[in-house]
């Protein structure tokens, strides 16, 4: 992050006793989250001609990486600022962002564990899960919107730019808008597909279950849009996830 040595008396050095990070985690968690949905609902898709789906392995899906990014999003959103060196904003970016999304994961993860059995039964599964969180779309739509304004205002802030003692994202140090960019359009794609999953979900939840199952034919066009938005972006923020934990740790060991 640009700001990592905000009041930092010897430049390049850093006391990573008052400046936590965990971002890595959240990052491989979120997009584990997105890739996760769009599998289930593929999975959901396909009940009927590919075999029953596990709403049971799915509860724990959704309830493991919920966990994660409620309880780490709950404290970075609580703790301001979470390093005393700095960037509040990371508190807004990924902290409000991933409690967000973690509280909606571990609702969906309830929602299976207790009706499971009914969404198998179903003639149209997918469609019993989009009736039930049809209500959740304006809370889906409001994090998209914010999402967006988070990729807005990295852009022109420069944000997310990496300092030039952290391995690989450091050698675009001197090019702070690179980083930014990349960042910024990541969290536009999550957050575009956000703002568009209230269709979907409607879409989905008109389907009548005396129609029988919904087949992967009759996948609405926007629904094809969230989920390719929302599986590129989760499959990046995965492979970034992973890569920021020799990042972080080699700018850890080049600052101490």
């Amino acid at each position: 992050m640009k700001d990592f040595f905000m009041g930092e008396s010897s430049p390049g050095m850093i006391d990573w006793t008052t400046m936590p990070t965990y971002n890595t985690i959240m990052s491989i968690a979120a997009g584990a989250g997105l890739v996760a949905l769009v599998l289930f609902a593929r999975d959901l898709l396909r009940h009927h001609t590919e075999g029953p789906v596990s709403t049971d392995g799915w509860a724990l899906t959704f309830g493991s990486l919920g966990v994660i990014l409620t309880l780490t999003g709950l404290h970075m959103s609580f703790t301001w600022p979470l390093a005393a060196g700095g960037f509040a904003f990371d508190n807004i970016i990924f902290g409000e962002t991933s409690l967000g999304f973690g509280v909606l994961m571990s609702a969906l993860a309830i929602f299976l564990a207790k009706r499971g059995d009914r969404i198998v039964a179903s003639p149209a599964p997918l469609a019993e899960v989009a009736r039930a969180a049809r209500p959740l779309g304006i809370f889906i739509a409001g994090l998209g919107l914010a999402l967006l304004a988070i990729m807005v205002a990295g852009i022109v802030y420069q944000l997310f730019a990496a300092p030039p003692q952290e391995p690989i994202s450091g050698a675009f140090a001197d090019w702070p808008l690179v980083e930014a960019i990349f960042m910024s359009l990541l969290f536009g794609l999550v957050g575009l597909g956000a703002v568009l999953a209230p269709l979907a979900i409607r879409s989905f939840a008109r389907v009548s279950p005396s129609h029988g199952a919904v087949t992967t034919l009759a996948v609405p066009t926007i629904a094809k849009v969230v989920g390719a938005l929302w599986f590129v972006a989760g499959i990046v923020f995965i492979l970034f996830g992973a890569m920021n934990f020799y990042t972080h740790i080699g700018l850890i060991v080049n600052t101490m």
